[in-house]
């Protein structure tokens, strides 16, 4: 009973410590205002996955043990799923309302590279499950100091001209696959090990690959200190989600991952993005708008991104390139990008538009900046692996309207180009851009702007060539 009584204890002080994290310092002072996201809340009641039969050798799938726990607490209210340390191989995990996954020190969530645990029961998708799904829920969170695996390789193509001659035969001695040699690409395709393929071609079963974690039509979604890595496509990836706090995460996969985008946020609103850090393969932090959802609110609303370190990505903070239904309210300051192929990037193309406004960037500091330090464009095109450009669509209406953006005190060290923009001709697409009291050091081009179709007011900006340093 004394035993019983000390745990009670300690599971409630847990619970009360989750819950009494403040976050309001970092709204304060803002150049606009932005709704405040807050942490959500979770019954004291906890399980164990060894309870369930799981086992942390690497070996033994643990799907059923992930299920069994989450559904022994959403019975009672909710509560909290305890990994301890091990490796626990599983398929896909499907949250609750009102349950929090926490990882131990050395735990290592690793998703299966069996393709045929993925598959959509209901049909409806195209994709197969995400590794970690949650639709229409309440109250979620995945807290600790753990690893969450998606064994992104098993999914991923790869580009013959992104990896070394030793790389492109590991993936042949040890997965298998299909090379293309035409297409300069390598496909998980026929797995040596004997894992089924889940569709007729290499090209349709990589088409269907799906996030590492994505909630659907949530609200109050809470992310603390777990790594979330390789991913077979997007590796955090919120969807039409409300009330979401994103603290001290790590993201990371191989820098030629294909689609390995960090931190993508999807018609989401009332987020905070904070102290986490981003290595990936494609976008790193990421704003995005897809198309209109019926009876639920779309476009990106009342977000901060603050405290944030990304090293590769193919944009440290970026907009789109889909924003149809806009953004408004963001605010994204005191980060560093260092290692990215551009720094702040604001892409879309007719057929993805949307218009922006209330958006303030500060504070922003970069180091060895592949290509553009600040870059708007409104062409961007597509271009999955293997296949043709996607272009923008001549005739849509949803045309990309960036506007009302506020960038100011930015220091960049090592860009190719210090400022690029470029909109539609005849569509005011790129317009009331503000850049202040910035310092930019560039090695090849200090400014790329089409004047006729980009509107972009320079205030105290210092655009400077290496090696020209007084």
């Amino acid at each position: 009973m004394k035993y019983k009584a000390i745990l009670t204890v300690c599971l409630l002080w847990v619970v009360s410590t989750l819950q009494a994290q403040d976050y309001s310092a970092y709204y304060q002072n803002l150049p606009t205002k932005v709704a405040q996201a807050t942490v959500p809340t979770f019954p004291a009641n906890e399980v164990t996955i060894t309870d369930f039969g799981a086992v942390g050798d690497g070996q033994t799938l643990c799907t059923e043990a992930f299920r069994k726990a989450i559904s022994r607490l959403t019975k009672q209210g909710g509560g909290t799923v305890q990994v301890p340390a091990g490796v626990w191989l599983t398929g896909p995990i499907a949250l609750k309302s009102n349950i929090r996954l926490n990882l131990a020190h050395g735990a290592i969530i690793y998703f299966s590279a069996d393709k045929r645990l993925y598959i959509d029961q209901d049909g409806k998708s195209s994709r197969v499950d995400p590794c970690i799904r949650a639709s229409k829920c309440k109250n979620i969170a995945i807290t600790g100091h753990g690893i969450i695996d998606g064994n992104g390789a098993e999914w991923r193509p790869v580009k013959r001209s992104k990896v070394s001659d030793v790389e492109w035969k590991g993936f042949i001695e040890r997965l298998g696959g299909v090379e293309q040699t035409e297409k300069g690409l390598w496909y998980p395709w026929n797995h040596k090990a004997g894992y089924a393929n889940i569709a007729d071609t290499p090209e349709k079963q990589e088409g269907m690959r799906n996030d590492l974690f994505r909630p659907t039509d949530c609200e109050n979604i809470f992310l603390q200190g777990v790594t979330f890595q390789n991913a077979p496509r997007f590796h955090v990836h919120p969807c039409y989600s409300s009330n979401i706090i994103i603290d001290g995460i790590t993201v990371r996969c191989p820098w030629n991952a294909q689609n390995g985008d960090g931190i993508d946020l999807s018609d989401c609103h009332r987020a905070l993005i904070v102290n986490s850090t981003v290595d990936v393969g494609d976008d790193g932090i990421c704003m995005k708008s897809g198309g209109e959802k019926k009876g639920l609110p779309w476009g990106c609303e009342d977000i901060l991104i603050t405290n944030n370190t990304v090293f590769h990505a193919h944009g440290g903070f970026v907009i789109g390139s889909e924003d149809i239904g806009g953004m408004h309210r963001l605010v994204v300051r005191n980060n560093q990008f260092s290692g990215t192929d551009t720094g702040l990037r604001f892409k879309s193309a007719i057929g993805r538009g949307g218009v922006t406004g209330d958006v303030f960037i500060s504070d922003i500091f970069m180091s060895d900046i592949t290509n553009e330090s600040i870059i708007f464009e409104c062409d961007y095109a597509n271009r999955p692996a293997g296949g043709a450009a996607q272009g923008p669509q001549k005739d849509s209406p949803l045309v990309p309207h960036f506007q009302d953006i506020h960038i100011d005190r930015v220091v960049c060290h090592g860009a190719k180009v210090g400022i690029k923009a470029s909109g539609v001709e005849g569509m005011d697409c790129v317009k009331d851009i503000y850049i202040s009291n910035s310092s930019i050091t560039y090695w090849k081009t200090a400014q790329d702007i089409n004047t006729a179709t980009a509107k972009l007011t320079l205030q105290n900006v210092k655009l400077q060539k290496e090696g020209e340093q007084k």
